[in-house]
């Protein structure tokens, strides 16, 4: 892909999606609690709705609509953890069932399985669908939620807080800096000529990066059709109805540079620090 064949600037939001845990559930159900791969869209918009204060029976249109892709910094590990809920505990004090009675005897400790992402890190892009007045007032709104948010952030479960400050910036030029952002990741000891493969996911064909001829794999899988549907477009977060809508899940593989992994913890902060004050305007955003 030539400079002149590249998309258009997008303006948008970046994140970093980093912790000890994360959490992003699918198909959990009753005592199964599972996670995704990757930041999903229904947890990704449930961070901006916290982070704006909006209870969960307010609409959520407005967020739903902007777009959502991720980088995989650190894929991490899957982690199950088992826990236990009214063990050890008297009968009326244990979990009481569907019809309003209490469990008897050994069936009063119930069992959950719960799935993590452990040691995972997310560089994602929430871009707008145009450039309009609303548009980059939406932009704006969200970027000092996450500055200042009014109640807590977490990584899809509340167990699991995010290391530090979500927002990395705001760009007019979002997925160029989604490119080109240090990765939080080591530099292997062994690399291949090419680059390090790092994985974008996105809820549109993934022609979209502005990735050049470089980056790219040379295989016909560009990110231009879905690999699967997911069930995480939310429409409403009410605590009693709350229904999601399916939508595509593109993947594609990119060759980053190896100098672009800044290492875990101080490094990669340093790096990302260095990265914003040379190439990231954060107060204005846009790109230098």
């Amino acid at each position: 892909m030539t400079t002149d064949s590249l998309p258009a600037p997008e303006p948008g939001l970046l994140l970093r999606l980093t912790g000890p845990l994360q959490s992003w559930g699918l198909h959990s159900h009753f005592s199964e609690r599972d996670t995704a791969a990757f930041p999903t869209r229904s947890g990704v918009i449930g961070l901006l709705a916290s982070a704006l204060g909006r209870r969960r029976d307010q609409p959520i249109d407005d967020l739903t609509g902007l777009r959502l892709t991720v980088r995989t910094d650190r894929p991490g590990v899957l982690l199950r953890d088992l826990h236990t809920v009214g063990g050890g505990l008297p009968a009326k004090a244990t979990v009481t069932t569907a019809e309003g009675k209490k469990r008897p005897g050994d069936t009063g400790t119930l069992l959950t399985h719960r799935h993590y992402l452990a040691d995972a890190a997310f560089t994602v892009a929430l871009t707008t669908p145009g450039a309009t007045a609303g548009d980059r007032a939406l932009l704006g709104l969200c970027a000092e939620a996450l500055r200042a948010p009014r109640w807590s952030l977490h990584l899809g479960r509340r167990s699991c807080p995010p290391e530090g400050p979500v927002l990395i910036g705001r760009s007019d030029d979002a997925l160029h800096h989604l490119l080109h952002l240090p990765l939080a990741a080591r530099q292997a000891r062994t690399t291949e000529p090419a680059g390090k493969p790092v994985e974008f996911l996105a809820d549109r064909p993934l022609t979209h990066l502005p990735a050049p001829a470089h980056m790219t794999t040379g295989t016909d899988e560009d990110g231009s059709h879905p690999s699967s549907e997911l069930n995480d477009q939310p429409v409403s977060y009410h605590p009693i109805r709350r229904p999601y809508r399916a939508r595509p899940l593109y993947r594609r593989t990119l060759l980053l540079p190896h100098d672009q992994c800044a290492g875990l913890g101080v490094h990669q902060l340093r790096a990302l620090r260095q990265y914003l004050d040379t190439r990231l305007d954060t107060t204005e955003g846009g790109r230098r």
